[in-house]
């Protein structure tokens, strides 16, 4: 996918910060912001931030002055909704949706969390003494199921929400209709990295299995993947579309995008660290696609870099691998106008989501330092730095 880089990376000058790094341009998370919060007035949708994607709550204050809340994915993304992205007043939402919830979570979830979500009927009747008791302290709490509409719209399998056999969301021939009691709104989910065309078709497919219950829902979550932010998403369509479907079924109409919010923001900066040749070039950085980009092995998908090219495209062609001692610790193959050299600086485009949020310490590797920087002012700041007591007590 091309790369809408919204800031000019190759201003920052790399020596000012620890390396493997991610830096972070505040400037651009405000400019996705900003959109996202023009498509939720023009429509009367909600947007929430996916934790999932991107919780660098160094940004919570920012979001929460431009989005409604944030959603997640289990109690810990939830905890860290309630505690940071609340507003100053309080009032950012947490929705959490779990494919299944401890007896434990649940109960802590139901203390913080203002919509719940629900992945089978069975589940959602098994909690009903933990909801009861809930709505007894919280009688704002709403509950949710999610919906399997059965209509993939995704490429890569294992990022395919409705993919045949899929664990989310419950198909309409095992939705239990006598157990909708309590149950105020439906979330469902297909998209991954797309437009508006897919969410338009995966509308029509919600309406045609599930339409009937819509009436008696008072909102409607479209989940996640949608990138808005890019620029040749169709944001005037989606606004329309929102508008028609609240309208036509009387719902309140939540968005939860993750990317969208990080999405042409943050770079990873990494260092070469040794160079040799094994039927091509190679050289050894000190970050890993196994440990600081894990989706370049399971989308899988190539990065761009700063100055680099295709294989091929300029004189001089490298196979960059990680540090670690998984022989497919490979990030790709890249072409440079000059022979790479152990202590050269390369930069990673569009690093903020979806990085952070899932590296390891396989190996012992360092965790990548995070910077924020203004592009601006230039003025940079080492928010994190990790170290051995970070691997160390992940253990026991």
């Amino acid at each position: 996918m091309e790369i809408h880089q919204f800031s000019d990376f190759s201003r920052l000058d790399t020596r000012r910060v620890p390396s493997p790094c991610f830096v972070v341009d505040e400037v651009a998370v405000e400019h996705n912001l900003r959109i996202l919060a023009e498509v939720a007035e023009a429509s009367g949708a909600k947007v929430l931030s996916a934790l999932k994607a991107f919780s660098m709550w160094h940004f919570a204050p920012m979001v929460s002055r431009y989005l409604s809340g944030t959603c997640a994915s289990g109690l810990h993304e939830a905890q860290l909704g309630r505690e940071y992205y609340s507003g100053q007043h309080g009032d950012g939402e947490v929705h959490v949706f779990g494919a299944a919830y401890s007896d434990a979570d649940l109960v802590e979830i139901l203390r913080i969390a203002d919509h719940v979500v629900f992945n089978s009927c069975g589940q959602w009747q098994r909690a009903q003494p933990l909801v009861r008791a809930a709505l007894a302290e919280r009688p704002q709490l709403r509950f949710g199921l999610r919906i399997n509409p059965e209509h993939s719209e995704g490429d890569v399998p294992i990022y395919d929400p409705c993919a045949p056999g899929s664990r989310l969301g419950i198909p309409l021939s095992q939705l239990d209709e006598s157990s909708l009691e309590g149950v105020s709104g439906l979330h469902f989910h297909t998209l991954c990295e797309q437009d508006f065309p897919p969410l338009q078709r995966t509308l029509q497919a919600v309406e045609e299995r599930f339409g009937h219950l819509l009436a008696r829902m008072d909102w409607v979550n479209f989940g996640g993947g949608h990138h808005i932010t890019r620029p040749d998403y169709q944001r005037d369509d989606l606004a329309a579309c929102i508008r028609e479907f609240a309208a036509r079924h009387q719902v309140q109409v939540y968005l939860e995008p993750g990317e969208a919010v990080a999405i042409g923001t943050g770079v990873l900066v990494s260092t070469v660290l040794d160079t040799s040749w094994n039927a091509v070039d190679q050289a050894i950085l000190d970050t890993s696609a196994t440990c600081h980009m894990p989706d370049i092995l399971e989308m899988p998908y190539r990065p761009g870099i700063i100055g680099g090219g295709e294989t091929g495209e300029r004189p001089y062609t490298w196979r960059l691998g990680g540090l670690t001692c998984l022989a497919g610790d490979v990030i790709g193959d890249y072409s440079f106008d000059t022979p790479l050299q152990p202590g050269q600086r390369l930069v990673f485009q569009d690093m903020a989501h979806y990085t952070m949020v899932k590296t390891t310490t396989f190996n012992g590797t360092r965790l990548p330092a995070i910077a924020v920087w203004n592009s601006e002012t230039d003025e940079l700041k080492i928010v994190r730095e990790f170290g051995y007591e970070d691997f160390r007590q992940r253990l026991s």
